[in-house]
């Protein structure tokens, strides 16, 4: 019988946020991937979890993955854990899955705490819609390419970012992006967590009288304003620009001309008179 790969999210610092289902999971595995087993052995000790380890992470997913999914077709249940959090969010764990598909084995989710989506909904900005960046790219031409894409957004976006890194993607985003509205979440779920809410400029001041920036860092974007003024710019176009612009975002002749009818405030045939033959 083939085993079966589980997915289990780990606490992103209280401890007391592992839930009942993680732990019997751990506690029924055959083997348990850990990001840092140094890391997790400090988690099943404290629930009394004794299980093999075996190091699954950024540097070595590929060969490690191999050797999984051997043990998986022998009918060995393994369970993928990260440091903190919800393993393959902005952590290892895609790879295994794609290669457990693959193989036609059984993958199950192990929900728990994830920091993104904590962070998003105590923010105070908009949840309906939000797209997540993960970290941004070291790499100069990249990561200018990825805060032209974010700038286009509107929506809440939302970032990941290290301590020592924090000033600088701050001022990048000010620079490519504008001073928005923004939120950074520190340390959620422990002692220091922390909220700020505000321009990004007060928020760079802010830390730059600091000796030291220490902690986890989630930062939330603002432009949920772009889709308004997005809004105003198409109606201040002509209808026939209207038409061209609903059209490149993919909607049918039928959508373009009730959307264009509603902003004119006008019956639908005029619209379809002047369409008519397009």
């Amino acid at each position: 019988m083939i085993g079966k790969l589980y997915l289990v999210a780990t606490p992103i610092g209280n401890l007391e946020d592992i839930t009942f289902r993680a732990i019997n999971t751990l506690k029924s595995v055959d083997l348990i991937a850990a990001e840092d087993t140094r890391h997790t052995l400090k988690l099943l000790n404290h629930f009394q979890i004794s299980k093999p380890l075996i190091s699954y992470h950024r540097h070595n997913e590929d060969v490690k993955s191999d050797i999984l999914i051997t043990k998986l077709q022998e009918g060995q249940n393994i369970a993928v854990v990260t440091d903190a959090g919800t393993p393959g969010i902005s952590d290892p764990g895609e790879e295994i899955v794609k290669e457990a598909i693959k193989n036609k084995i059984e993958v199950i989710p192990i929900p728990g705490a994830c920091a993104f989506v904590n962070a998003l909904i105590a923010s105070g900005l908009n949840t309906k819609e939000f797209a997540f960046y993960g970290f941004l790219p070291l790499n100069k031409k990249n990561r200018k390419n990825i805060l032209e894409k974010i700038k286009k957004e509107n929506k809440t976006v939302i970032l990941y970012e290290a301590p020592h890194k924090l000033v600088k993607t701050l001022e990048d985003i000010m620079k490519n992006i504008g001073d928005i509205n923004c939120v950074l979440a520190k340390e959620l779920t422990k002692i220091y967590e922390e909220f700020v809410r505000n321009k990004i400029s007060y928020i760079l001041e802010n830390l730059k009288t600091k000796n030291e920036i220490k902690g986890e860092y989630i930062i939330l974007l603002d432009l949920n304003s772009n889709e308004i003024q997005a809004e105003n710019d198409t109606l201040n176009k002509s209808i026939e620009e209207q038409y061209e612009f609903y059209l490149s975002q993919g909607m049918s002749k039928k959508e373009i001309i009730k959307q264009i009818a509603k902003n004119e405030k006008v019956e639908k045939n005029k619209i379809y008179q002047i369409f008519i033959d397009k």
